[in-house]
């Protein structure tokens, strides 16, 4: 069986597809519209200064999500 982690779980430089979105309301559809779908792969490009929040690379497009709301995003590794 494949290892899953959650999106604010992946470190710099490291890069993971969408296995399955377990937000919900406005923000599930937040995440929706900015690409987390199945299969989409992500990379993250780094950290603010403090730790929070996280720039990803989703489908061309550099997307700051704080780490409250990317634990949500479960992802399989590539």
């Amino acid at each position: 069986m494949s290892q899953t982690l959650s999106l604010n779980q992946l470190k710099p430089g490291e890069k993971a597809t969408v296995k399955e979105l377990r937000a919900t309301g406005s923000m599930r559809r937040r995440l929706l519209d900015i690409g987390l779908i199945d299969h989409t792969q992500v990379e993250c490009l780094g950290r603010s200064p403090g730790g929070d929040p996280s720039a990803f690379l989703i489908r061309g497009a550099v997307i700051a999500i704080r780490s409250e709301d990317s634990a949500d995003v479960l992802l399989a590794p590539c």
